[in-house]
């Protein structure tokens, strides 16, 4: 992945979520009639500064890791006597509510959108057809077969894998039974299934659902046929070559580059026999195959591709919709990934999700670039979800984020008055403690991947 996609894209998905989400407050903030004296995207230093006709200063900073809008508030200074019903303190708590809570409500209005016109554009899916069953499996035991198509969990329809993935990530951590909806092939009847769930994949690092459910997703067939290398990889160093035909593997034949796949994956950090065609001739070709992940669930990696095929039409399905029907689908997949987010913090909270799948930005970053890479459609789709995060994220009721100022806003309403400055300031050192904390370890989770 090219670094300027990735320093581009973090930048773009940085300052469009965080400009929307400070303008959220900025406007609501005008409406309420509060002065708002800056509107900052960014931190320190500013790179560029302006002011509109009501005296409010724009700035864009050098450090552009989130951005602020700064309103005329007796609590830090002095406010002009003429100027007191501007200003922020002396608002209804209604008023206050609302210019909080609508930072986040921002989030979720630009994630809508971002999903209304991906619904537009329309994509083309992967049928969920399955391509194999692992004997002995969740999936074996509750009457899965080659060949079966998966439309819908749990009462969900499922149109591509990329929505199977997301039903069963619900589902992580959890005991109880998993609805599937199965179809045969060249049948137009649907078949109930039930997969029964043991606190399932709790605590694992680096989830694979529908794997571990012992399901192999149908694809065509591919030639082990070796098209790109690794410069750096084991099979690079071994000696193979673009053009080698992989006829067998630790005396197990080959066909299909699934195979090689499958066995190397299990196998880190271990010593392999290739037998490969070249120019005609047959050779064995001994492997050292590298690790990648941590040691707990480090996978095999040999460092080598194959050219990849065309998928046959009847296993692809266009979905898009209309400008009215795209709203309804923008809605519903906001709703449901803002419900994913919550959920899922909860989980990590009581130990049913690792917390080690918490990222921070470096992995951010990361994806904000291969997203940006692929095209448009796939970077609106990563906005879109980074935008759901930002939004919940913000309305936890924890003091120093917009959700720990509504909680505070909340006991004045219901009391009557505000909580003592005392409180207040205790309960701002503990959310800065809990900010901080999670910073770090999402930090220390972005350094352990890479």
């Amino acid at each position: 992945m090219s670094a300027l996609y990735m320093i581009v894209g973090t930048l773009i998905a940085l300052g469009v979520l965080v400009t929307f989400h400070e303008f959220g407050h900025f406007w609501v903030a005008r409406r309420c009639g509060v002065k708002v004296l800056r509107f900052s995207v960014g931190f320190g230093m500013p790179l560029l500064r302006w002011y509109d006709r009501q005296g409010t200063e724009f700035v864009v900073a050098a450090i552009p890791l989130g951005g602020y809008v700064k309103m005329l508030d007796e609590r830090e200074g002095e406010v002009p006597v003429d100027q007191l019903d501007q200003s922020f303190n002396r608002k209804s708590v209604r008023q206050r509510i609302a210019i909080v809570a609508a930072g986040p409500v921002a989030n979720f209005l630009l994630a809508l959108v971002f999903f209304w016109g991906l619904a537009m554009l329309g994509t083309e899916q992967v049928r969920p057809v399955i391509g194999s069953v692992e004997v002995g499996s969740i999936a074996a035991k509750a009457g899965l077969s080659s060949g079966q198509e998966i439309v819908a969990i749990d009462g969900e329809p499922t149109v591509g894998w990329s929505a199977v993935n997301l039903q069963l990530i619900r589902r992580l951590g959890e005991s109880g039974t998993l609805q599937l909806l199965v179809r045969e092939q060249g049948s137009t009847a649907d078949s109930p299934r039930e997969l029964v769930l043991d606190n399932w994949l709790k605590g694992a690092d680096e989830p694979d659902p529908i794997r571990s459910l012992g399901i192999r997703p149908w694809r065509p067939a591919l030639a082990p046929v070796l098209a790109e290398l690794d410069p750096k990889g084991p099979a690079q160093a071994a000696g193979l070559k673009t053009g080698d035909r992989l006829l067998a593997l630790d005396g197990q034949a080959l066909t299909d580059w699934q195979q090689v796949v499958d066995w190397v994956r299990v196998r880190p950090d271990t010593k392999i026999v290739l037998r490969v065609e070249r120019d005609g001739a047959q050779i064995d070709v001994p492997v050292t195959l590298a690790a990648r992940g941590k040691e707990k669930v480090a996978s095999g990696y040999l460092g080598a591709g194959v050219k990849a095929v065309d998928w046959p039409p009847e296993m692809l399905r266009e979905v898009s919709y209309g400008p009215l029907a795209a709203i309804g689908e923008g809605a519903r997949r906001t709703w449901t990934m803002s419900v994913l987010t919550l959920d899922s913090l909860k989980k990590m909270l009581f130990g049913e999700l690792s917390v080690k799948n918490l990222s921070g930005p470096i992995t951010i970053a990361k994806v904000a670039g291969a997203s940006a890479q692929s095209g448009v459609a796939d970077f609106l789709n990563f906005l879109a979800y980074l935008s759901i995060s930002l939004g919940v994220l913000n309305l936890l009721p924890i003091p120093v984020l917009d959700g720990g100022h509504l909680l505070f806003y909340l006991i004045e309403w219901a009391r009557g008055r505000p909580l003592s400055d005392r409180v207040q300031g205790w309960g701002i050192q503990i959310g800065i403690s809990l900010v901080v904390g999670v910073m770090l370890l999402a930090l220390v989770n972005d350094l352990g991947r890479l």
